[in-house]
């Protein structure tokens, strides 16, 4: 891989995926919309110069700035195109062959003052094919002409972008009687001489003609479908004209989802800090190990020359001090960083689109589901909801996400709506679990904050400084720790009810429900009144967290999306606790939750619901109305799934190794998706290995989940050291991290300051 020019790619190579998306060689190709389009073009004069088949690719390009266009005008003339709400001129110019007048209308640009046109597309050639009727030397005129044009399209490349669209091949035994001269014999001899020319031409020139010759490629898969032989089908020239679009716009627009032609984003200036403090760790970390390797040969044992006996050491190993620790920690954590630089901001590795086919999802959700099947073990605990059964319920609905993202099942609605279920689940899960910890320790010291908000957001905001991204960006990272903040908030306010208080005075039981009463009122009120929302996290320093492009309607439109499932949890988890209290239940191993009549009339009633919902997910024609009944109807299937899973006790008894496995490093494994096993910020994805994609899906999965695993055991070893459970060092460090956070402020606003 060249690495350098993806524009290169952009124009001459590339494949179908399905039968209509067109995949160039690796790089992302954007699909523009007409705002995106008129934006792109504001104030700007596009030429199209040629032939009938150039007058279709002209119709389909100003088609992505106005669809209402329709393709009416004098067929052998000049065709005017003009936008006036964006100031943008098109213009068709009728010139079917390479001669005197089209280097006469092309010398025209050259001389004087004349206002050049921004983008110019020329091509020609069956013209001159069918009307000399494929003679030798009508290509040999035609050779003469390219000659004498080549200059003046070099010299109109110097301020202008300029494209020689090969001829397309025909469909020979379409074409009328009038055009069976035209055969792809002839129209290769043409493009080979028009290539060989404009590539001698552009050696002696610092700029050069763009030889556009995708369009043949596009051609020689869907020719077959054209009407007449000879005129490609709409599908195949609007492919040509989104093209033309990303070759030029994307280094204008820099759409995150087209990386072709997009040159590599500078380095900003906290970028440059991040990578000088990395290099200092590792070049610290090997200097201390350095010393310490050479303090430990020095007391190394060594044999006595009188008696020829081996002497042990007066002086043992030296334990490792915290601050090797912390400089091995942060020496892995740069070369990972590294990684993810050169995946997704370097223009190293190459990033494809996704193509969404039903067999690209369920077969390796199949795979997996019966992978997992073959890890089942015996649980330590047999409770409801264990550690094993949560660790493993987090791990198989990671890996269907997933699989769920590198697939783009996103675009099948059905698919769509339960992946919406399972991200609700993990909600679920941060509702019952916090709740259930400070229900039963009644511990809501800092120490214990601070241990949770650094796992969850440690890594987040590593990778919003080195990748350069906005904190709402990772938006299940914010979403989780706001929760879990109101979680506390709730319980952690005047009185502190908790269960050994409870156990007490059963009212206190009552005072807690009111608790929880209250957070489903503001849950609700906050849900429908948009402004209240805004206004509450648009506050500095809020606004700097949860802004995305300048607002914060994606938060609330995130945080909406699942409002009522950490409340369900909470809710949950206080029944399941009193219950549990009580002896009400029985979670004996192997014995049944309930009694059997109860516990087989509960089994049959969570079928039912669990199948019901998904018959209502799957019969969802659209997204919005759909999206608006989830947050209510969500908790059913969740509610379901749990008593399926832990009502029969031989269920409840066993566990997936495999899943849980997955699921302990669950968060990291969501996280390093956007950015090393997807690309373009989870729009594409990444490609270590082209021509190869089942093996490239293999490798590049592999260095994920071990990178996953690694950031994991570096993020519990720094929680070790940057939040110690001494109150004051605890202090002292929290201080830091506050200056830290300041000087990240100033930072950022400095390079706020510089983009303006």
């Amino acid at each position: 891989f060249k690495g350098g020019d993806t524009c290169e790619y952009l124009l001459s190579s590339g494949r179908f995926l399905g039968e209509k998306v067109w995949q160039p060689h690796s790089c992302m190709m954007h699909k523009y919309k007409n705002s995106e389009a008129k934006n792109c073009l504001i104030d700007k004069h596009v030429v199209f110069i040629g032939d009938s088949r150039i007058r279709q690719l002209f119709y389909s390009f100003i088609k992505l700035i106005n669809p209402q266009v329709k393709e009416e005008g004098i067929k052998h003339g000049n065709i005017p195109f003009e936008d006036k709400s964006a100031s943008i001129k098109v213009d068709f110019l009728w010139y079917p062959e390479v001669n005197g007048s089209m280097r006469q209308r092309i010398k025209s640009w050259t001389e004087g003052s004349v206002a050049k046109p921004h983008i110019i597309v020329v091509g020609a050639a069956t013209w001159s094919i069918k009307i000399h009727n494929g003679s030798n030397e009508a290509l040999a005129q035609y050779k003469i002409n390219i000659t004498s044009i080549a200059p003046l399209l070099e010299k109109l490349a110097i301020s202008s972008d300029v494209y020689w669209v090969l001829q397309d091949p025909v469909y020979e035994d379409m074409l009328s009687e009038s055009r069976k001269m035209i055969t792809n014999e002839k129209i290769d001899a043409y493009n080979e001489a028009a290539v060989r020319i404009l590539n001698s031409s552009s050696r002696n020139s610092k700029t050069k003609v763009k030889v556009f010759s995708v369009s043949k490629l596009i051609a020689q898969e869907t020719i077959m479908k054209s009407a007449d032989g000879l005129h490609l089908p709409e599908s195949s020239r609007d492919t040509n004209a989104m093209i033309l679009m990303n070759l030029y716009c994307n280094k204008i627009m820099k759409p995150i989802d087209g990386s072709c032609c997009q040159p590599q984003p500078p380095l900003t200036l906290i970028q440059k800090i991040a990578f000088c403090f990395f290099t200092l760790s590792i070049i610290g970390y090997f200097i201390i190990s350095l010393i310490h390797r050479n303090n430990y040969r020095k007391n190394k044992s060594c044999t006595d020359l009188e008696s020829g006996e081996e002497k042990k050491p007066a002086i043992s190993i030296p334990n490792v001090s915290t601050l090797e620790m912390l400089l091995h920690c942060f020496c892995k954590l740069g070369l990972i960083m590294t990684y993810f630089y050169l995946c997704d901001r370097a223009n190293l590795f190459m990033k494809e689109n996704k193509f969404y086919t039903h067999s690209s999802f369920f077969i390796p959700i199949a795979y997996i589901l019966v992978l997992g099947v073959f890890y089942t073990e015996n649980t330590k605990e047999t409770k409801v909801l264990n550690r094993e059964q949560t660790d493993e319920w987090k791990g198989w609905m990671q890996l269907v996400i997933l699989i769920y993202h590198i697939s783009g099942a996103s675009t099948f609605l059905p698919v769509y709506m339960h992946i919406r279920v399972l991200v609700a689940a993990y909600l679920f899960q941060t509702g019952y679990g916090h709740f259930s910890y400070f229900w039963i320790k009644g511990d809501f010291g800092v120490y214990r904050v601070c241990q949770v908000l650094f796992r969850l957001n440690f890594l987040v905001v590593v990778l919003c400084i080195v990748m350069d991204r906005p904190y709402q960006f990772y938006y299940f990272v914010p979403l989780v720790t706001v929760w879990f903040m109101i979680i506390y908030a709730t319980l952690a306010v005047w009185p502190q009810i908790i269960q050994k208080k409870a156990n007490g005075n059963c009212l206190w039981h009552f005072g807690l429900l009111l608790k929880l009463i209250c957070l489903l009122t503001c849950i609700y009120f906050l849900s429908y009144s948009q402004g209240a929302f805004e206004k509450i996290f648009s506050f500095w320093p809020l606004s700097k967290c949860f802004e995305l492009n300048g607002n914060v309607y994606e938060w609330w439109f995130r945080w909406k999306l699942d409002r009522y499932v950490v409340f369900h949890g909470m809710l949950f988890a206080f029944i399941y606790l009193a219950l549990q209290k009580r002896q009400m239940i029985s979670e004996g191993k192997g014995d049944p939750l309930f009694s059997n009549r109860v516990s087989n009339v509960l089994l049959f009633i969570s079928i039912v619901s669990f199948l019901t919902y998904s018959i209502w997910a799957s019969s969802c024609k659209n997204k919005t109305e759909c999206n608006e009944l989830h947050p209510s109807v969500s908790v059913v299937q969740i509610l379901a799934f749990i008593l399926i899973r832990n009502i029969p006790g031989y269920v409840r008894s066993v566990y997936s190794s495999f899943f849980a496995w997955f699921g302990k490093i669950s968060l990291e494994l969501f996280i390093c998706q956007y950015h090393i096993w997807l690309a373009a910020d989870t729009k594409g994805i990444l490609v270590l290995i082209p021509g190869y994609p089942m093996f490239n899906v293999l490798v590049s999965t592999f260095i994920f989940v071990c990178v996953a695993h690694e950031i994991s055991q570096i993020t519990n070893d720094l929680a070790q050291i940057v939040v110690p459970k001494d109150n004051s060092t605890l202090l002292k460090r929290l201080l830091c991290i506050a200056g830290f956070f300041s000087g990240l402020h100033f930072f950022s606003a400095m390079q706020d300051q510089s983009r303006h």
